[in-house]
């Protein structure tokens, strides 16, 4: 049975429906919380058959009084899984993290909160499963810069990078793919920093729900054959 680790930055951002796609393949995971007391960073040799990092809320890669407390830490730890070819899902945040550890680099951006769309940009793109447009929802601080020997698979409403792949088996995704309206709905809860339109753009949020859902299966699909994450 394969495992995965998943990092966690945030009380209330976590894999969401992405969960039901690993448990349905028979792949276990684990989450790790840094910014719990006591909280780690893992050692690669411990990350098993893979490493997902999901978003931060309102940290980022860029803007210094927001920064990421264990950015440097999982800079190293994914440069090191890129090294040992190491599957890697990084969303949001994690897709910062992935760029910075590829060589990219990541652009002070404000938190942003945007409900909208992406288009894939070639046939083929993982493993040729991703649709050709999907919802794409992004909540983050910051935005990730891809190193140029990235491939761009997607570009959002703005023709920013919305989905880019590293090597053969690592991908940062922008926008949360497994995305529930809860997690949007507890991280203004839990932070008193609020994006602009966050009311607007929850209930546009609730209106592409079963868009979500219905775009994961193909884009979990080809995740689960590139990175090896099969039944």
């Amino acid at each position: 049975m394969k495992h995965v680790s998943v990092i966690q930055h945030t009380q209330s951002e976590w894999l969401g429906h992405i969960e039901d796609h690993l448990e349905g393949r028979g792949v276990r995971f684990g989450y790790i919380r840094p910014f719990a007391s006591g909280g780690t960073i893992p050692k690669v040799t411990t990350i098993g058959d893979g490493l997902i990092l999901v978003g931060g809320g309102p940290w980022g890669g860029a803007t210094p009084k927001f920064l990421l407390p264990s950015l440097e830490e999982e800079v190293r730890l994914v440069r090191a899984c890129l090294m040992l070819d190491k599957p890697v899902l990084a969303i949001g945040l994690g897709a910062q993290i992935l760029s910075l550890a590829a060589e990219g680099s990541v652009v002070a951006t404000p938190l942003d909160f945007t409900v909208g769309y992406a288009s894939r940009v070639a046939d083929e793109a993982l493993a040729g499963y991703l649709p050709r447009e999907f919802p794409n929802v992004v909540f983050m601080r910051d935005r990730p810069v891809p190193p140029d020997y990235a491939e761009v698979l997607a570009t959002d409403d703005a023709d920013n990078v919305a989905i880019f792949q590293i090597g053969k088996n690592a991908f940062g995704f922008t926008g949360h793919p497994g995305l529930r309206r809860a997690m949007i709905e507890d991280l203004l809860m839990e932070f008193d920093e609020h994006p602009n339109d966050a009311a607007q753009n929850l209930e546009k949020l609730g209106n592409v729900g079963v868009e979500i859902e219905d775009a994961l299966v193909p884009i979990m699909t080809g995740i689960a054959r590139l990175t090896g994450w099969m039944a």
